[in-house]
């Protein structure tokens, strides 16, 4: 199977490209080259998506049974791009997300739950995915999908929405600041109901799913998320504070209680989120396709062994990522003398 990612040298698109080599399959990457691994056994083409010039030499460079797009932010970029590849491939797969729907992330979602129209992506395509609001970024990204149609339609496309991706090479650092954390050891702060129910992939989980489903010629749109009641918030905390020694105690404070300090859901406590859809999407199409989720531990363990010998590449977003450790204690010490801890 000739697969070209475009991407390829980050978190997604790398395990995607080690797991194709695996296979046996002959893989093209396309990036810019700035950072980023090349997988080995990959032919690496440099170019600028954004550069018609560069598409046009990308396409001259084979032919591929599948594209996968990791990459495409802007409507634009999808359309420019599928354009140049639809006559030198069989079949594109678009990566996009659960924000891509109108419902996310406050109330329940299915496959064919309703997205963003085209008229919502208007004035929001110059916002970057990394600094803008889920606002801008979910129509941005529903936009991308119909672009990613228009060209390669009917039987052709593969749309596919995970929601949070974990394991090794995240570069978000979701995951890689819990297990600091939990390293660091203390009291650690932890927020609402540790039984709350949480639905976050491996990537490569996510990854082994794309591949199939290139095999599989499947098309249309699914969502891509670990099943509901597949783990719960609680247990990752706990599996982070398990790999790295369990020098952490966590200490389970009222999300009304936190919400009222100023505390950041998602980024300041990572995975911590109270709307009521946010670990409430359906992923029955792409389970019924082949989907399977490892261990919400073993993704945990994985990734702290990465840590062990790399570090993650450095990105914007990862700078809002974690609470302050003063902050922190301010909170915990402000929670024990409020009367209203369990």
């Amino acid at each position: 199977m000739r697969l070209l990612i475009l991407g390829g040298t980050w978190f997604l698109g790398r395990t995607l490209a080690e797991q194709a080599v695996r296979q046996q399959w002959q893989v093209t990457t396309f990036s810019r080259g700035r950072n980023g691994h090349d997988v080995p056994g990959t032919v690496a083409i440099r170019g600028d998506r954004n550069r018609e010039a560069d598409l046009v030499a990308l396409a001259s460079a084979g032919r591929w049974d599948a594209v996968v797009d990791t990459s495409g932010y802007s409507p634009e970029m999808v359309a420019v791009s599928a354009a140049a590849l639809r006559p030198v491939s069989d079949h594109y797969v678009y990566l996009s997300t659960v924000n891509a729907y109108r419902g996310w992330p406050d109330e329940p979602l299915k496959d064919d739950s309703p997205i963003f129209d085209a008229a919502d992506a208007v004035g929001s395509e110059r916002v970057d995915a990394g600094k803008g609001s889920s606002v801008a970024y979910g129509p941005l990204k529903a936009a991308c999908e119909m672009a990613a149609e228009c060209h390669f339609a009917n039987h052709d496309c593969l749309v596919l929405r995970p929601g949070v991706v974990l394991g090794p090479y995240e570069y978000v650092g979701r995951l890689p600041w819990l297990l600091a954390r939990m390293r660091k050891g203390g009291p650690v702060l932890a927020a609402g109901d540790p039984s709350r129910l949480i639905q976050p992939v491996d990537v490569r989980d996510l990854a082994e799913f794309i591949l199939l489903g290139i095999s599989n010629r499947l098309s249309g749109s699914m969502n891509v998320t670990a099943p509901i009641g597949h783990s719960s918030y609680g247990e990752l905390l706990s599996a982070c504070n398990e790999v790295t020694g369990n020098r952490a105690e966590l200490v389970w404070v009222s999300e009304q209680w936190l919400s009222e300090q100023d505390v950041k859901p998602w980024t300041e406590i990572p995975l911590w989120r109270m709307s009521p859809g946010a670990w409430a999407v359906s992923s029955d199409r792409a389970v019924s396709a082949g989907l399977i989720c490892r261990s919400l531990g073993e993704t945990v363990a994985d990734t702290w062994e990465w840590l062990g010998h790399e570090q993650p590449i450095p990105h914007q977003r990862a700078s809002e990522i974690g609470i302050d450790s003063a902050k922190e204690r301010r909170l915990l010490a402000a929670w024990n003398n409020s009367g209203a801890r369990r």
